[in-house]
């Protein structure tokens, strides 16, 4: 590639194509164009894995702490209260068993795009070796159950134990936990560790109701149907012509098992995702043992400071990810203001060594780079990340056409980056065939077709390849209604947008803690930032019990304050969300999600610190205590 100048770049010209596909993309109903999995939907979300239902009395307890969510977050919650001493507590998952979003996707090829030996929280505590640089489904879930069993947290959950309700009860200062099983548990604190991605949505196709044949989404894969393993091997789909319905990173991992596998594959896009290579390997077991203590916090901050424009010695991970934002940043840190170093950590694209090789770097630290604006050189920067994202697409894929309807045009981070090797190739296939909606989405489902443009694909099975609800009302997504003070509902607290102190403590919601990215540190390797929140609420609820009190919330004074620095640091990423083609990233193209609805705008790893230098205070500051 020829060194990156200035002049090479039409920006305009840029702009005005990417708006175009974003434009012909963005939709009135927004959010609102996926259907909720209720009624006759509510198949969509039944488990599909449990060996045995559980038959069990109603339990009545009082605990110390309710933990609600068995995934990543709740089992960090429970690890770090018991290294506070703290035991007394109970965790509820509707799932079979432990792993969260880990447990429910087990579609074939499902596999994680952070590095293993980042992603994997408490390796140094468990001991344990992942396999391979990038880890995949049966393998996580695998590594959930050693953490349950190195931590003896199975005695502490009840599974196939779906939370209805809770509600805060001021006269017994407690929060009074009800289930689907009949439960009624009560509780001086509470952790929701839901998880954001937990609830799987629907599009909301005409028809969808209609078809005859089988269907099922990717976050509940019907094995049954298919045949096979999370490895492939469908063998079930051998006569069978299948309709995928979605191309995010879910598909892009399963398409190429039902390609290898199905009759007839047509898989339905209405928005490319950027797939840049992947290149795993083998984990060397020798180099992961001998590392020195406290390795593993080293190497997921490293991950983190890169991500978020921060100066490192060295790049410990050396993956897609980190690869780009170091060239960048390299080459910028030093001339730009603090502000727009916040905006780096928000707009930078990705880059590879080959672009740096090639002359990005000699371009980088020209001199009249340095008196650039810094957001145009992102840009231009950006556009040729994509470029080569592009032209990766012409030189695997063989016809013209799907090549090019395969192609994303948008900033990267629009939407999130995908690694996969065999995803593109999977359209040489002769019986895979890409039906490109040119934005619009499905027309409408018949009792034995999938409809657009007037085709109609008759098709045996719809495979819905269409995430998780992002955005929506949290009582909607969780599941049930989070009552406070004063019947105070959780969805009515944040009709308007979230208000929080540090994305955990809500006013008029004592002793409950949320977790998630909203208000709080967003982080591609979203298991450093469960467990940076799983730290903070052990140590306060210990400190609670060390200084003998019972009710703590968010002061009216911290949680304004902390509102008002979100949305000044949102501000300056709104015109590149806005610009961005729709995804749950930007509430589907509508920006009146409110500023104040984003993450922290510094980035997590100065969250964190902030985090940290709160309970060095040991004041628990923005609290009111009681």
């Amino acid at each position: 590639m020829q060194a990156v100048e200035r002049q090479n770049v039409d920006l305009e010209a840029v702009r005005a194509k990417y708006r175009a596909e974003r434009d012909k993309r963005v939709r009135a109903d927004g959010n609102e164009q996926y259907k909720e999995v209720t009624g006759d939907f509510a198949y969509f979300v039944d488990d599909p894995y449990i060996d045995e239902v559980v038959q069990r009395a109603p339990e009545k307890r009082n605990v110390d702490v309710v933990i609600i969510g068995g995934g990543f977050g709740g089992m960090l919650s429970a690890v770090r209260l018991k290294q506070q001493g703290i035991d007394n507590f109970v965790i509820l998952e509707k799932g079979g068993n432990f792993g969260g979003t880990w447990y429910w996707n087990r579609y074939p090829g499902a596999s994680c795009d952070i590095e293993s030996y980042i992603y994997f929280p408490l390796l140094e505590e468990t001991g344990f070796v992942p396999q391979q640089k990038y880890t995949n489904a049966s393998e996580t879930l695998a590594y959930c159950r050693q953490i349950a069993e190195t931590f003896e947290l199975a005695d502490k959950a009840l599974f196939q134990t779906e939370v209805t309700a809770t509600t805060w009860d001021e006269a017994a200062c407690r929060w009074q936990v009800s289930t689907a099983m009949g439960d009624e548990l009560a509780a001086r604190f509470i952790v929701h560790a839901n998880g954001p991605l937990n609830r799987p949505k629907l599009p909301a196709i005409e028809g969808i109701g209609d078809f005859k044949g089988h269907t099922f989404h990717t976050s509940r894969w019907d094995y049954g149907y298919t045949g096979g393993t999370s490895s492939g091997g469908l063998s079930g789909l051998a006569d069978k012509k299948v309709a995928v319905i979605g191309t995010g990173a879910t598909a892009i991992q399963c398409v190429p098992h039902i390609g290898a596998s199905a009759e007839q594959l047509y898989v339905f896009q209405r928005t490319p995702s950027s797939v840049e290579v992947r290149n795993n390997g083998a984990t060397d077991a020798a180099w992961l043992q001998n590392q020195d203590a406290g390795w593993h916090d080293e190497r997921r901050r490293n991950f983190e400071k890169l991500l978020a424009g921060k100066p490192v010695r060295q790049d410990l991970v050396s993956d897609g990810w980190t690869d780009a934002f170091k060239l960048l940043v390299g080459g910028l840190r030093d001339k730009a203001p603090s502000k727009s170093r916040v905006a780096l950590w928000a707009l930078g694209g990705l880059f590879n060594s080959a672009m740096y090789k090639s002359g990005l770097k000699k371009y980088l630290t020209d001199k009249a780079m340095r008196f650039m604006n810094l957001a145009e050189a992102m840009e231009i920067a950006d556009y040729h990340k994509m470029q080569a994202i592009r032209d990766r697409v012409d030189n695997v894929v063989d016809d013209a056409d799907t090549a090019d309807a395969l192609k994303p045009y948008y900033r990267l981070f629009c939407k999130r980056p995908c690694f996969h090797d065999d995803y593109l190739a999977s359209f040489n296939r002769p019986n895979v065939q890409l039906v490109d909606t040119d934005g619009r989405g499905v027309e409408r489902v018949t009792q034995n077709a999938v409809m657009f443009d007037g085709v109609a694909y008759e098709v045996d099975c719809i495979i819905f390849a269409t995430g998780f609800e992002v955005g929506t009302d949290y009582a909607r997504r969780a599941g049930y209604q989070v009552t406070g003070v004063d019947g105070l509902a959780i969805s009515d607290k944040w009709a308007d947008g979230m208000t929080s102190f540090h994305g955990m403590h809500a006013r008029g919601f004592p002793n409950a803690y949320f977790f998630g990215p909203v208000q709080g540190g967003f982080s591609a390797n979203f298991t450093y930032a469960l467990d940076e929140q799983a730290r903070h609420v052990a140590y306060i609820i210990d400190a609670m019990k060390q200084r003998g009190k019972n009710r703590a919330e968010a002061s009216p004074m911290a949680e304004a304050a902390w509102v008002d620095e979100i949305v000044e640091k949102a501000r300056e990423t709104e015109s590149f969300q806005a610009a961005c083609t729709p995804g749950y990233y930007n509430n589907e193209g509508h920006l009146t999600r409110r500023q104040q609805d984003q993450a922290y705008g510094e980035g997590p790893v100065a969250f964190f610190d902030l985090l940290a230098k709160w309970r060095a205070q040991d004041r628990l500051n923005g609290l009111d205590i009681a």
